[in-house]
């Protein structure tokens, strides 16, 4: 072969292929990790805890009114199309947490129309189909229990939800339910966990499609397995401990956790530079521009 056909058609050297980065690269981490992250969220809500409240009281106060509509106004028809409502808002409320951790990170200064500017231009970027995500298991969720309901306990009616516990607790029926219901709701749980733990702060930080945040986010579930449980045991032990005072403990502690989780996505999530590489140097037989010298 001639050293024409090898080069070019003017004797040039081929140009490099550009390598191809992987966007979904995550790195192992350790329970360290969420340690760390976790201090550094709790280190976020004192510095900007106007916002961190803010934020904890959407959540807190759309969980405590869907609550209230099918038990203490016994309007149960509305606790369906709250819920989903509240499904599709909280992921937003969370990017408000995740956009200001950012701007510490970065020493970006702090301002109310920024923030929530933020939060307004994300419905028409990839995170509104990732909160569709969400809503979509959550729908999952409201109807297997439904299902279940039926197959086990027949389409009866109970007068009071201390009747429905009764029948719950005291047959076969009902511990059926309890336990083939527990099992089904953690299946649904440990898939919404994994493909969501680091997808929200990836589309806010980065432009990528919603399933490449993902596809990165059971990565680092499946990567750092130990260090994810850890974090979904700590998520969901303090937001039980949270609700004991009438959910008022959701206030402090459900900012953390959004603080916390955008720090977890930088230490499980390399930077873009990183991903990158580093950047072939310049011909020194060429000029600044490119062009032949």
């Amino acid at each position: 072969m001639s050293t024409t056909e090898t080069n070019g058609s003017d004797g040039a050297p081929p140009p490099a292929a550009t390598p191809r980065i992987d966007p979904t690269r995550v790195n192992a981490v350790t329970f360290n990790a969420i340690v760390d992250a976790l201090a550094a969220g709790m280190r976020d809500f004192r510095t900007a805890p106007t916002y961190g409240i803010f934020f904890g009281a959407v959540f807190t106060f759309g969980g405590i009114l869907v609550v209230l509509t099918a038990a203490a106004l016994k309007i149960g028809y509305l606790s369906y199309p709250l819920a989903i409502a509240f499904g599709m808002i909280g992921p937003f409320a969370a990017v408000g947490l995740y956009e200001v951790s950012r701007r510490l990170e970065r020493n970006i200064p702090l301002d109310w129309p920024g923030v929530l500017g933020v939060i307004w231009a994300q419905r028409k970027r990839e995170l509104a189909w990732m909160a569709f995500v969400v809503l979509f298991i959550q729908i999952m969720w409201m109807y297997q229990v439904r299902l279940l309901l039926a197959l086990f306990l027949g389409f009866q009616s109970f007068a009071s939800f201390g009747d429905f516990l009764q029948v719950v607790v005291t047959t076969p029926e009902g511990i059926t339910f309890l336990i083939v219901g527990n099992l089904v709701g953690a299946a649904l749980s440990i898939i919404l966990f994994s493909l969501t733990v680091v997808s929200f702060p990836m589309l806010l930080d980065r432009d990528v499609d919603f399933i490449t945040a993902m596809i990165t986010s059971v990565r680092s579930v499946v990567t750092s397995p130990r260090a994810m449980i850890g974090w979904a045991l700590v998520v969901t032990i303090t937001l039980v401990l949270s609700m004991l005072p009438l959910f008022l403990g959701l206030l402090v502690t459900l900012p953390v956790l959004g603080h916390t989780t955008w720090h977890l996505y930088r230490r499980l999530v390399p930077p873009q530079e990183v991903l990158a590489g580093p950047q072939p140097e310049a011909s020194s037989s060429g000029s600044s521009d490119g062009d032949p010298a």
